[in-house]
């Protein structure tokens, strides 16, 4: 039988102001040497934010170096040009920062300091127009295969029995577009094997990576429509469909960037990146004079840069050795993804039944 995808795609994008904080987990009258700026979000966003922050806290609390982070006033280049300033008057050797939109602050400070080290997660410097692409040899650009891990999840669920699928992203940046795209790949691919009729997806992007009651209500509206667990890929935006899906018997909901388990019983597990282990080594790279300047990593399956948590996810049919054998096709190349384009799902011989952009 033919195996059919229905998508149901609406994209609403929009942007936030962050407010001014920061934090410290020692003092020095020398200063802080290793600094990290907060993208959108807080640092205990149970995502991105956190993942990182972790991976900076292990790593130098077991080397006891200094370290603090920065939460820069708003959303915009300047605000994070100015959090960046503070940090090296503060004495940072090395500023980390996560997410895409330090892409332009970064290809301007890693000029302006050039002897302070730049770690950007999740993206590689460039300017403003996304024209001219430079990583110094005082930076580096790690960037994860997300598609990897949404694939994961998407086939996980389905071969779990799940055949009602969501996903709900927060912006459509390039890292949550790949997620999506692979999970929608990952169900398909699973439900060719079962030789299922049908997997309904639903596909949404809120527009922002915040907990609201609008995100809420509509993934409630979601589940009483039948959907049966939701990936939830958007940091904050997955406490709110965590809450809608406590409200209703039997949803579950997918964690995304790092292991939710412990934020709600109904999370299944959590297609998750490397966010800590990937800052604790590149730290490590830079502290035995192996830093990795000038360059753009990508971290996927072979370099163990994706995974789901199988130690806490809560599958009763997809069995780790489910898991291992897709993790190992996926790592050796024997299966290749399409990467940030869900409007493309012709390609996987999936019938969409309706693409709708709001712009």
């Amino acid at each position: 039988m033919k195996k059919i995808l229905s998508i149901l795609l609406s994209c609403v994008l929009g942007l936030g102001l962050v407010a001014c904080s920061s934090s410290s987990d020692e003092s020095s009258s020398e200063g802080k040497e290793i600094a990290m700026i907060t993208d959108i979000g807080t640092i205990d966003d149970k995502s991105f934010n956190q993942g990182t922050w972790e991976g900076i806290e292990a790593y130098a609390k077991e080397h006891n170096i200094s370290h603090e982070y920065y939460k820069p006033t708003e959303q915009s280049t300047d605000a994070y040009l100015a959090a960046i300033e503070l940090a090296v008057k503060g004495g940072a050797k090395v500023v980390v920062t996560p997410g895409y939109l330090f892409e332009e602050p970064i290809y301007i400070a890693q000029d302006k300091y050039p002897d302070v080290h730049f770690i950007l997660v999740d993206g590689n410097p460039h300017d403003a127009d996304s024209k001219d692409y430079k990583t110094s040899k005082n930076a580096v650009g790690i960037v994860f295969a997300e598609e990897q891990s949404g694939y994961l999840a998407g086939y996980a669920a389905v071969k779990e029995g799940y055949t009602k699928l969501g996903f709900m992203g927060g912006i459509a940046v390039p890292a949550v577009t790949r997620y999506g795209y692979g999970f929608v790949q990952g169900a398909d691919a699973a439900a060719k094997e079962l030789k299922l009729d049908k997997v309904d997806i639903k596909y949404h992007y809120t527009g922002g990576f915040d907990a609201t009651p609008e995100v809420q209500t509509l993934a409630s509206s979601w589940y009483t429509d039948g959907t049966e667990v939701i990936f939830a890929c958007g940091g904050a935006v997955g406490n709110s469909v965590m809450s809608a899906a406590k409200a209703i018997d039997g949803k579950k909901v997918i964690g995304v960037d790092v292991d939710q388990s412990s934020e709600s019983d109904t999370v299944i597990t959590s297609a998750m990146k490397g966010l800590s282990s990937a800052v604790q080594q590149t730290l490590d790279d830079y502290y035995n004079d192996k830093f990795p300047g000038g360059q753009s990593l990508v971290l996927g399956a072979e370099k163990d840069g994706v995974k789901l948590p199988m130690e806490n996810s809560k599958f009763e049919k997809f069995t780790k050795e489910d898991y291992d054998k897709v993790y190992k096709d996926l790592a050796n190349g024997k299966i290749k993804l399409q990467k940030d384009d869900v409007k493309k799902a012709t390609d996987l011989n999936v019938s969409v039944v309706s693409v709708k952009v709001v712009k």
